[in-house]
């Protein structure tokens, strides 16, 4: 079997179908926010809660954002597409888990949050694991272009969004989420402003 030249209309299908599912993730992010508006008096927001839904729809503008190192790639197959696409469903998982569609259950987003906090933990762990492996594919050279830095952030998330699944502590959580938005800015424009 020849190898086949890489076809740049694979690569531009690919982020399209990537677009399609960060969309509805987004989408999913702004429309929770936007009832809350709509509706202030109907169900209490909470501001850790929303603090991580600000995390979660950066988290996405910047995977979009990196995913155009994607073009790097020689060659995309089948199994790099399941991959990258079910990276992008853990996304579309985690804005759902934070803005279910109904909350009848829940005397309101702080009850909500704490009572799905594994969930939302367990699958943002896996995120910040299975982006170790997204960058990867993007070849040796990128990775290394990150130092240190990059493999130790990713295995620190994973163990502080370990332990917000097993803790309820409300400060715990506010100082994750208030330093998990501090940092990712400071990762964002530190490592990829630089980059080119």
């Amino acid at each position: 079997m020849e190898h086949a030249t890489p076809d740049p209309a694979l690569f531009s299908h690919v982020r399209v179908v990537i677009g399609m599912v960060v969309s509805l993730s987004i989408a999913r992010i702004l429309t929770g926010i936007a009832l809350l508006v709509q509706h202030p008096g109907k169900v209490k927001p909470y501001p850790v809660h929303l603090a991580w839904a600000g995390f979660l729809l950066l988290f996405l503008l910047h995977f979009w954002w990196w995913e155009f190192r994607l073009q790097a790639l020689t060659t995309i197959g089948f199994g790099v597409y399941l991959f990258l696409i079910s990276y992008c469903c853990l996304f579309f998982l985690l804005a759902v888990l934070l803005f279910p569609t109904v909350l009848d259950d829940y005397s309101g987003y702080e009850d909500y949050f704490y009572s799905r906090r594994k969930w939302f933990f367990g699958v943002f762990a896996l995120v910040f694991a299975v982006d170790l492996l997204d960058t990867a594919l993007k070849g040796e050279a990128y990775f290394g272009s990150f130092g240190y830095e990059y493999p130790l952030r990713n295995a620190v998330f994973i163990v502080l969004c370990l332990t917000a699944a097993w803790t309820a502590s409300r400060r715990y959580h506010t100082t994750f989420v208030t330093l998990g938005i501090l940092y990712q800015l400071s990762w964002i424009f530190r490592a990829f402003d630089m980059l080119e």
